[in-house]
């Protein structure tokens, strides 16, 4: 037996104002499009922005439904509409934030799963890495310089 381990590098930021400029510009993108998601059942309002490299930005928020597998995340709205829209730009970051209409969301709020495995596949069809910045609705906000840092042997089509 082999046994190994997965270690990957992460920053902290403390609160928005140390994001760098281009950082706090795609973040209030994401808090632009929080405000817009459709949330009725969960109280969960998640937005998403991603920078692409041809200066366009595209935005997400989550999109709920009575039939809850019938809903979309914010991170996977914004990337298949840049994919749809954009399809040979590559996304060099994005910015997720989330809030509760329940509670305080302090705590940086990382992609679920599925939106992980979505992410992973434009990481690989661009070839190249997407910056990731990730908040509640206020407080420390984590970065992380690719997906496939939070998502150690991610699936891909080199399986099929």
């Amino acid at each position: 037996m082999i046994e190994k381990e997965f270690k990957f590098k992460y920053q902290i930021f403390e609160d928005f104002s140390e994001l760098p400029g281009h950082a706090q510009k795609l973040m209030k993108s994401a808090i632009n499009a929080r405000n817009k998601a459709y949330a009725p059942y969960s109280k969960f309002q998640v937005g998403a922005a991603l920078y692409l490299n041809n200066d366009e930005t595209v935005t997400g928020s989550n999109q709920e439904n009575a039939s809850y597998p019938s809903g979309l995340c914010a991170e996977r709205t914004a990337i298949y509409a840049a994919g749809a829209n954009y399809p040979e730009a590559k996304i060099e970051a994005l910015a997720i934030t989330a809030t509760s209409q329940k509670h305080k969301v302090l705590e940086p709020i990382a992609p679920c799963g599925a939106c992980r495995q979505a992410i992973a596949e434009y990481e690989k069809k661009q070839n190249s890495p997407i910056v990731i910045y990730f908040m509640g609705e206020s407080g420390k906000i984590i970065m992380v310089n690719a997906l496939l840092d939070i998502l150690p042997l991610a699936f891909d089509n080199k399986f099929l």
